[in-house]
């Protein structure tokens, strides 16, 4: 896969220089046009799935008051432009039922950089909730084969930052449903996964939003389930029989060194303790006058 320039510029990376922006006649030489909206294909890489209807209703608003203050950012694909940036625009200008929108025309070759951008515009201006950008660093994995480290690199964000990110993905779907919902915040959704368990996980999220308990509670609860479990597992410990422990008392005196008796499920074995060669001969003595007897 052909290699593509770090994105360290962030949203700047979408937007052209000032020079060409702050250019209201734009001609051939710029890279701002007015494109048909019939012409417009969907961004295959989009890393949004869930599209709030309020907000989107809140943005038609101001575009039909206001008019659209940032372009929203193509590639030419063939005959037809491909959207790499500001699908929530797009679909605005469309229920509103503009034939035309101002757009950036950018040169983007690979899938990687594609889906880069995509995430660049989601995530830096934070409107993806926390599974989708999950999602999103996971695919930059997958298909872009970039290891977390470089995924940290292009998106400007720290390693810690993508991997506290991909652990979610381990959650069950239903709870990542939750946080999707924003019932749990990422905070909640990662003290989750301290529990092994995914049946009480279920458990402990549903005690969670019954209950709205904060991160810090949820953190004590969590502590005290397995504080529980462990004084259950000692419990539940079999006790050695009263008649082992009793066999074991008289052989210790009539040997005078330790002795452990183990129990099997059929029989058992007693070990006998020496410290020493002549502690050995000492022992064998006993055991030869035993047979006497």
């Amino acid at each position: 896969m052909k290699k593509t320039k770090r994105l360290g510029r962030g949203l700047d990376a979408l937007i052209p220089d000032k020079s060409i922006t702050d250019n209201k006649n734009t001609t051939d030489d710029s890279n701002l046009f007015e494109i048909e909206v019939a012409s417009l294909r969907a961004n295959p890489y989009q890393p949004r799935q869930e599209f709030d209807p309020v907000a989107l209703a809140e943005l038609k608003s101001s575009i039909k008051e206001k008019g659209i203050i940032q372009p929203i950012t193509v590639r030419k694909v063939d005959n037809h432009y491909e959207l790499i940036a500001g699908e929530r625009r797009l679909r605005a200008v469309i229920e509103l039922g503009f034939k035309k929108v101002p757009a950036y025309i950018k040169k983007v070759e690979t899938k990687e950089e594609m889906l880069e951008l995509a995430i660049i515009e989601n995530v830096q201006r934070e409107r993806l909730n926390p599974i989708e950008q999950a999602q999103a660093f996971q695919r930059l994995v997958d298909e872009c084969k970039l290891t977390q480290d470089e995924v940290a690199q292009k998106i400007g964000k720290d390693r810690t930052t993508i991997t506290n990110f991909l652990r979610l993905l381990k959650l069950p779907r239903d709870i990542q449903d939750s946080v999707r919902k924003h019932e749990l915040t990422m905070g909640h959704a990662r003290t989750l996964l301290a529990i092994d368990d995914v049946e009480v996980q279920r458990q402990v999220w549903k005690k969670v939003i019954k209950n709205s308990l904060s991160v810090r509670r949820l953190e004590k609860l969590i502590k005290d389930l397995a504080e529980e479990a462990s004084k259950q597992k000692k419990e539940a410990k079999p006790r050695r029989s009263v008649f082992l422990q009793k066999a074991e008392e008289d052989l210790r005196e009539l040997l005078g060194t330790k002795v452990n008796i183990r129990s099997h499920k059929e029989g058992g074995t007693i070990e006998v303790e020496f410290y020493s060669p002549e502690d050995l001969n000492r022992l064998l003595e006993i055991f030869q006058e035993m047979q006497k007897i």
